[in-house]
Protein backbone atom coordinates (compact mmCIF):
# COMPACT_ATOMS: atom_id res chain seq x y z
CA UNK A 1 0.00 0.00 0.00
CA UNK A 2 1.35 3.77 -0.89
CA UNK A 3 2.90 5.51 1.72
CA UNK A 4 2.04 3.25 4.47
CA UNK A 5 4.84 4.32 6.64
CA UNK A 6 3.41 8.16 6.46
CA UNK A 7 0.26 7.08 7.88
CA UNK A 8 1.09 4.70 10.33
CA UNK A 9 3.47 7.77 11.54
CA UNK A 10 0.83 10.18 11.17
CA UNK A 11 -1.77 7.71 12.72
CA UNK A 12 0.82 7.20 16.21
CA UNK A 13 2.24 11.03 16.54
CA UNK A 14 -1.16 11.72 16.38
CA UNK A 15 -2.72 9.53 19.06
CA UNK A 16 0.74 9.80 21.18
CA UNK A 17 0.12 13.49 21.26
CA UNK A 18 -3.36 13.07 21.34
CA UNK A 19 -3.30 10.88 24.68
CA UNK A 20 -0.40 13.16 26.11
CA UNK A 21 -3.15 16.17 25.97
CA UNK A 22 -5.95 14.18 27.47
CA UNK A 23 -4.23 13.45 30.58
CA UNK A 24 -2.52 17.10 31.31
CA UNK A 25 -5.97 18.59 30.16
CA UNK A 26 -7.79 15.87 32.62
CA UNK A 27 -5.63 16.52 35.30
CA UNK A 28 -6.29 20.54 34.37
CA UNK A 29 -9.93 20.12 33.97
CA UNK A 30 -10.04 18.19 37.47
CA UNK A 31 -8.09 20.90 39.54
CA UNK A 32 -7.54 23.99 38.02
CA UNK A 33 -10.98 23.99 36.20
CA UNK A 34 -12.73 23.52 39.24
CA UNK A 35 -13.28 28.08 38.96
CA UNK A 36 -15.06 27.58 35.52
CA UNK A 37 -18.33 28.34 34.66
CA UNK A 38 -20.87 25.54 34.75
CA UNK A 39 -21.98 25.16 31.37
CA UNK A 40 -18.75 25.43 30.15
CA UNK A 41 -16.91 22.94 32.61
CA UNK A 42 -19.51 20.28 30.92
CA UNK A 43 -18.94 21.36 27.27
CA UNK A 44 -15.02 20.38 28.07
CA UNK A 45 -15.78 16.82 30.22
CA UNK A 46 -17.47 15.95 27.05
CA UNK A 47 -15.12 16.94 24.58
CA UNK A 48 -12.36 15.55 26.43
CA UNK A 49 -14.00 12.39 27.03
CA UNK A 50 -14.45 12.04 23.12
CA UNK A 51 -11.68 12.76 22.64
CA UNK A 52 -9.90 10.14 25.21
CA UNK A 53 -12.00 7.36 23.73
CA UNK A 54 -11.47 8.07 20.20
CA UNK A 55 -7.60 8.38 20.98
CA UNK A 56 -7.51 5.04 22.38
CA UNK A 57 -9.58 3.68 19.46
CA UNK A 58 -7.28 5.71 16.94
CA UNK A 59 -4.32 3.98 18.56
CA UNK A 60 -6.20 0.36 18.07
CA UNK A 61 -6.55 1.15 14.49
CA UNK A 62 -3.05 2.50 14.11
CA UNK A 63 -1.97 -1.10 15.39
CA UNK A 64 -4.17 -2.77 13.31
CA UNK A 65 -2.64 -1.24 10.22
CA UNK A 66 0.94 -1.88 11.33
CA UNK A 67 -0.35 -5.78 11.01
CA UNK A 68 -2.44 -5.78 7.84
CA UNK A 69 -2.55 -2.11 6.11
CA UNK A 70 -5.99 -2.00 4.54
CA UNK A 71 -7.94 1.00 3.08
CA UNK A 72 -11.24 0.76 5.73
CA UNK A 73 -8.41 1.08 8.45
CA UNK A 74 -6.75 4.34 7.12
CA UNK A 75 -10.36 5.84 6.13
CA UNK A 76 -11.41 4.82 9.90
CA UNK A 77 -8.23 6.44 11.78
CA UNK A 78 -8.36 9.74 8.93
CA UNK A 79 -12.45 10.01 10.28
CA UNK A 80 -11.19 9.90 13.92
CA UNK A 81 -8.33 12.14 13.15
CA UNK A 82 -10.58 14.91 11.72
CA UNK A 83 -13.68 14.19 13.96
CA UNK A 84 -11.48 14.82 17.16
CA UNK A 85 -10.22 17.97 15.21
CA UNK A 86 -13.99 18.62 14.58
CA UNK A 87 -15.27 18.00 18.27
CA UNK A 88 -13.22 18.15 20.66
CA UNK A 89 -11.37 21.11 19.22
CA UNK A 90 -14.11 22.74 18.04
CA UNK A 91 -15.39 22.85 21.87
CA UNK A 92 -12.54 23.28 23.58
CA UNK A 93 -11.47 26.73 21.35
CA UNK A 94 -15.96 27.62 21.57
CA UNK A 95 -14.97 27.57 25.53
CA UNK A 96 -11.98 29.37 25.55
CA UNK A 97 -12.33 31.99 22.69
CA UNK A 98 -16.23 33.24 23.77
CA UNK A 99 -16.81 32.06 20.07
CA UNK A 100 -20.17 30.75 19.97
CA UNK A 101 -20.00 30.04 16.01
CA UNK A 102 -17.34 27.28 16.86
CA UNK A 103 -19.77 25.20 17.94
CA UNK A 104 -20.96 24.89 14.25
CA UNK A 105 -19.08 22.44 13.84
CA UNK A 106 -19.21 19.86 16.60
CA UNK A 107 -22.10 18.08 15.15
CA UNK A 108 -19.85 17.75 11.92
CA UNK A 109 -17.32 16.13 14.05
CA UNK A 110 -19.62 13.99 15.84
CA UNK A 111 -20.79 12.44 12.46
CA UNK A 112 -17.28 12.47 11.44
CA UNK A 113 -16.49 9.54 14.44
CA UNK A 114 -19.61 8.06 14.47
CA UNK A 115 -18.27 7.40 10.42
CA UNK A 116 -14.81 6.15 11.67
CA UNK A 117 -16.43 3.48 13.19
CA UNK A 118 -19.49 2.60 10.75
CA UNK A 119 -16.45 2.01 7.95
CA UNK A 120 -14.81 -0.73 10.51
CA UNK A 121 -18.13 -2.76 9.41
CA UNK A 122 -16.59 -2.85 6.10
CA UNK A 123 -13.07 -4.57 7.56
CA UNK A 124 -15.26 -8.29 7.27
CA UNK A 125 -16.12 -7.67 3.75
CA UNK A 126 -12.35 -7.00 2.55
CA UNK A 127 -10.81 -9.96 0.99
CA UNK A 128 -7.66 -11.33 2.84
Amino acid sequence: MKNYEFFLKLFTVFAALSGCFSVLFGAWLAHAGQHIVEDDKLRLITAHHYQVIHTLALLVVAFAYRIKPSRVLLLSALFFIIGMLLFSGSLYLKTYTGNSSLGMLAPFGGLTLAFGWLILAFLGKEKS
